[in-house]
């Protein structure tokens, strides 16, 4: 994945794993996103503010939403397993505090693991534990095709 291998659920398909061993596709490698706990229940990963700021200097909300929907799809594609992959239908955010420097983390618990469509709510937080910004996401599952 990213710099770590992060935690993930016991007989993860290996076709799964050789998808997330891209850490999560190109965005969240250059947004500096370290996964540190995957499973479609709970997810956690952490991304610097520094790189990812607007023009006055505070974390950009699209950064946020980035790390949110990262979270939220790879939980998701866990939970449809090999063969199957999750594309997001929705996704939401609302912003309550900015950061202007450190590491932010993201928490994604499961709202809802159906057989079609996974909902996710992500919290992100600063390094005091306060609440940055909220995101909501859902994922449909659908059969794994190359987009190529």
């Amino acid at each position: 994945m990213t710099p770590s291998t992060p935690k993930l659920p016991p007989g993860t398909p290996p076709e799964l794993l050789e998808r997330l061993g891209t850490g999560g596709g190109a965005l969240p490698r250059k947004m500096g996103i370290e996964f540190l706990e995957l499973s479609p229940e709970y997810s956690v990963a952490t991304m610097p503010v520094e790189g990812n700021t607007q023009v006055v200097g505070i974390m950009h909300g699209g950064a946020y939403v980035v790390l949110g929907e990262s979270l939220g799809s790879i939980s998701s594609a866990l939970h449809g397993g090999a063969g199957r992959m999750a594309v997001g239908i929705e996704i939401n955010a609302s912003h309550s505090r900015s950061a202007a420097s450190g590491v932010v983390t993201g928490v994604c618990r499961a709202i809802v693991l159906g057989k079609t469509l996974c909902t996710h709510e992500i919290q992100i937080t600063d390094e005091e534990g306060r609440r940055l910004s909220t995101v909501r996401m859902t994922n449909m599952l659908r059969e794994l095709r190359d987009f190529s």
